[in-house]
Formats: structure tokens, C-alpha cells, sequence
């Protein structure tokens, strides 16, 4: 298993010792970006951590949220590309249908990338109606590293947010994470 974390603008500074990849909350809505974001892409790549950026996808306008998150993110060839899918602030949430057109989307306008569905182990148990998680499931269910509570195949695992958010990847070496991103 690799080693990773995920920051968004609540994490000014982490501690890349020990990390093979950084997924970074790029953008949310049609509204948010990061305003650490450049100085967490700098951390991470100077770290040669793989690089991944995310969305919080708010319900509606999906074209549009695609649009801006792309429009928004400093992405190269080689990064990952995500949708954090959960509750919004509000108590609202994008649809499963959503869900899937955004991932669609993402892809079909990046087709180098890999295109991940993030989202917690009740979300996808109670909200999902397709089971489609694009190119690989990043699922949330605290409890030990690399055991989500889960039927579906997954490649990351977020198992804890304590004192942030850790996650594990379902790679056997880095150049495997690597080349499976490269690889599109």
C-alpha cells in the first residue's frame, strides 16, 4: 500500500515525510477555489509526490462546475482528477445521476487523466444508483488502513482524518500509481 494525504485550504502546511501521493481540493461549485492551492501543488511536487486535485460538487450546473474546475486547476500529464462527492454545507447534495455526468464530463474534456469518485462508505451505500466511480473508487470508512467496509473494488482508501485526512492507495510501488495515471 502507498501512503497519501488529502488538504484543502483548512491544511496551510503538511508534512510530505513519508508520502507517495497528495490529492489537493482544487475548486468547488462554480464559485471556490483553494487559496492554498498553489503553495500545496508547490509542497507536493517539490515533495515528487503523486499529484491529484479534487472538486466538491454542489448539486446543478454540472457543465458549468466541470468547466470551472478545469478552467481552475494546474494540472499536468501524469496527475489525477477527482470528484468529492458528499453532502454540501447547505445539506443539499448533487444527485447520483450528477455524479456521473460530472465524472463523464471530466473525462471526455481530459481524456489523459484519470477521473476518481470520492465519497464516504454511506454515500455509496445509500446514495449511489450506478455504481460508477470512473476510473477507480477513493472511498472514506474510518477504520484500519486498507479495509474499507465495502464490497466494490477501490484504489484509495481514506481511513482516517485525525489530524488530517490519510489515505492509502491499492498500489504495490509508486511507478505502478505512476504508470496507471500516465496511462489515462
Amino acid at each position: 500500500m502507498l501512503h497519501g494525504v488529502d488538504v484543502s485550504a483548512y491544511q496551510p502546511s503538511y508534512d510530505t515525510d513519508g508520502l507517495d501521493f497528495v490529492f489537493i481540493k482544487s475548486t468547488e461549485g462554480r464559485t471556490y477555489v483553494n487559496p492554498r492551492l498553489d503553495a500545496q501543488v508547490k509542497r507536493a511536487r517539490d515533495a515528487e509526490c503523486v499529484v491529484g486535485f479534487y472538486h466538491f460538487l454542489w448539486p446543478g450546473d454540472i457543465k458549468d462546475q466541470v468547466a470551472y474546475f478545469l478552467s481552475k486547476t494546474p494540472e499536468k500529464e501524469g496527475d489525477l482528477l477527482a470528484v468529492d462527492w458528499e453532502q454540501t454545507g447547505g445539506g443539499t447534495r448533487a444527485s447520483s445521476a450528477e455524479k456521473d455526468r460530472f465524472i463523464r464530463e471530466v473525462k471526455r474534456e481530459r481524456p489523459g487523466h484519470r477521473v476518481l469518485l470520492y465519497c464516504n462508505r454511506a454515500f455509496w451505500r445509500t446514495h449511489d444508483t450506478s455504481d460508477y466511480a470512473g476510473d477507480g473508487l477513493w472511498i472514506a470508512d474510518y477504520v484500519s488502513a486498507g479495509k474499507p467496509r465495502i464490497e466494490a473494488s477501490w484504489r484509495i482508501h481514506q481511513y482516517t482524518d485525525d489530524p488530517l485526512d490519510k489515505n492509502v492507495a491499492d498500489f504495490d510501488s509508486v511507478r505502478a500509481l505512476r504508470d496507471w495515471a500516465a496511462a489515462g
